[in-house]
């Protein structure tokens, strides 16, 4: 892995010190694309261990301003996984009865089950970035929500769920560029929200909330992984190359059947 991609648990964090243009020493575009796919193809074999095993369970969780890239990163990263085994879920605002609950009551239903993916495109750290920004709650209240997270997700992990967090990290002049490729191009047009132009003038308001969230939330058991998002190309290896080391690391085999019932014979 790259150095200064993870947040090691207790540092500072910020933004301006890590380029969101960043190459991390790759080779050159065509090459790295061609080592994304060789990953993907690695990632599509140890999903099929995940789903055979069924002793763990996979969230991944992306966070990124608007343009940033979430979308392309499921498309991209997660499309070598068997559809069958991965459940992607976009939060939006809270509806009227999510919002009488406890404010990770929607997210524990969507977690993984043992043997598949869940994607997160945003999270649960809404919480603690819009609701902070726009000051939809008091500060007492979402000041706790930090600690809430991180024991939320310590017991996910506890209970076999692998947690894998990524921050799609990108400029504010890359934004600017992707926002006006939305309105030029026909087929992007739907992409454009024009709430993403009130959320892009409280870019500094975001970046001190990112920058809080990710050196309170980065734990020893689910850290966040910065990724430099201005190019794709750099984006996609990146969290390819996380997600295949993180999985390997679970040191998955295939099941054993017992020996009698492979003796089976099938006429």
């Amino acid at each position: 892995m790259h150095d200064g991609i993870i947040v090691e648990p207790g540092t500072k964090v910020r933004l301006k010190d890590r380029p969101a243009d960043a190459k991390l020493g790759l080779p050159e575009k065509e090459a790295t694309r061609a080592e994304t796919i060789e990953l993907g193809d690695r990632l599509a074999e140890l999903g099929g261990l995940l789903a055979a095993g069924r002793s763990h369970g996979v969230l991944v969780v992306i966070q990124g301003m608007d343009a940033s890239g979430k979308d392309g990163t499921v498309r991209q990263c997660i499309g070598p996984l068997n559809p069958s085994s991965v459940n992607v879920t976009s939060f939006k605002a809270p509806t009227s009865i999510e919002l009488a609950h406890d404010f990770l009551w929607r997210i524990h239903g969507v977690c993984p089950r043992k043997g598949e993916f869940a994607i997160f495109n945003r999270s649960h750290y809404e919480d603690v970035l819009v609701v902070r920004v726009d000051e939809l709650v008091p500060k007492r209240q979402w000041e706790k929500r930090y600690d809430a997270i991180n024991a939320f997700e310590k017991n996910l992990v506890d209970e076999g769920t692998l947690v894998i967090k990524f921050f799609l990290h990108m400029s504010k002049d890359e934004q600017a560029v992707q926002m006006q490729q939305r309105l030029d191009d026909p087929t992007k047009n739907w992409k454009y929200n024009a709430d993403d132009l009130r959320k892009r003038e409280q870019w500094d308001d975001y970046m001190t909330a990112y920058e809080a969230m990710l050196e309170r939330t980065s734990t020893p058991w689910a850290p966040w992984h910065v990724v430099p998002a201005n190019r794709k190309w750099v984006r996609n290896f990146v969290v390819s190359e996380v997600l295949v080391e993180a999985l390997e690391g679970l040191k998955m085999k295939w099941p054993v059947l017992d020996p009698a019932i492979r003796r089976t014979k099938i006429v």
